[in-house]
């Protein structure tokens, strides 16, 4: 419990200096935007690209971890969507993106160092391969859904159009298409052009998650705390359930089975909000998701330390 505490304590009050420095006005809405706008468009693409550039790609890519994170996570996206509109009664776009806030786990921010606490260094290939696809099947799917949906009633052919654009202009899913190609090709980068990324890199995650301190004040859970509780089961129980299962089922190895539940049992990343924020929905959801189940973490993580072997 201590270890858990350890890592997601500093990652919470990050967010928490965010959130009173909006809340005492030391920062306004606008200039929270600006630090949104900076990590969304650049830092976290730098990030991305650089993991993927660097990643053994080789290495630990067994199809039964693959599925069995993967169809828990779809699964609690169609629970999520499903859940949304039937429950909730929200529009389609906004089932969307309360889907994705319930399908995209916080796998770099909190997998990898809970991962590697609970297991060391030496556990963490199996998050790696997890993560290589991680944002291009999530983003695959959230912009999909959102795009056919908000082009219902037109022509598929306009509608996977409108999809392949939306993800292509898509700074996140750039980054990681440019970081498979230099990884692919062996391409090596000048060593000032590295630097210069890993400077970025080491901005990206602090100042998305100070930004999103900020952006929680703006959509304070008012109203909508039995949607973000709804979100924040399918994330923290349902989705590591069915990794759980399906990965026994499998016959996966034990390091692979550690890194998939795990990994399946973390909060809504962050880009969770900057998905609803790229379309203006369920804002308020998708933040305050991911603030509820990053302190939720810390009971249902260590709840899962102990059920695996």
């Amino acid at each position: 419990m201590q270890a858990l505490a350890n890592v997601i304590i500093p990652v919470f009050l990050v967010i928490g200096f965010g959130y009173v420095a909006r809340w005492r006005n030391l920062i306004n809405d606008a200039q929270v935007d600006g630090v949104v706008w900076f990590t969304q468009t650049f830092a976290i693409p730098c990030l991305l690209f650089v993991a993927i550039a660097r990643l053994d790609l080789g290495q630990n890519f067994d199809w039964r971890l693959l599925v069995s994170f993967y169809v828990g996570a779809i699964a609690s996206f169609s629970l999520g969507f499903a859940g949304a509109r039937v429950l909730f009664k929200r529009d389609w776009e906004d089932c969307t993106a309360i889907g994705f806030a319930a399908l995209f786990s916080n796998s770099v921010l909190l997998g990898l160092p809970l991962t590697e606490r609970a297991y060391g260094a030496d556990a963490l290939a199996a998050n790696y391969a997890i993560i290589a696809v991680h944002s291009p099947i999530c983003y695959a799917i959230g912009i999909t859904t959102m795009e056919l949906l908000r082009n219902r009633g037109g022509r598929l052919r306009d509608s996977a159009r409108m999809v392949l654009s939306a993800m292509f202009r898509n700074a996140l899913v750039i980054a990681i298409c440019l970081g498979f190609a230099v990884n692919l090709t062996g391409l090596p980068l000048p060593g000032v052009l590295d630097q210069a990324l890993d400077m970025m890199v080491r901005a990206a995650l602090p100042a998305a998650l100070f930004s999103l301190g900020g952006v929680l004040y703006r959509y304070r859970p008012e109203g909508d705390l039995r949607t973000i509780g709804f979100v924040v089961a399918l994330s923290l129980i349902v989705h590591p359930a069915i990794t759980y299962g399906l990965a026994r089922a499998f016959g996966l190895g034990t390091d692979a089975l550690r890194s998939a539940v795990l990994t399946a049992a973390m909060a809504p990343g962050v880009n969770a909000y900057v998905f609803a924020n790229l379309y203006g929905r369920a804002r308020r959801v998708a933040a305050s998701s991911v603030l509820i189940g990053t302190a939720g973490v810390m009971v249902t993580g260590w709840i899962w330390l102990q059920i695996l072997p």
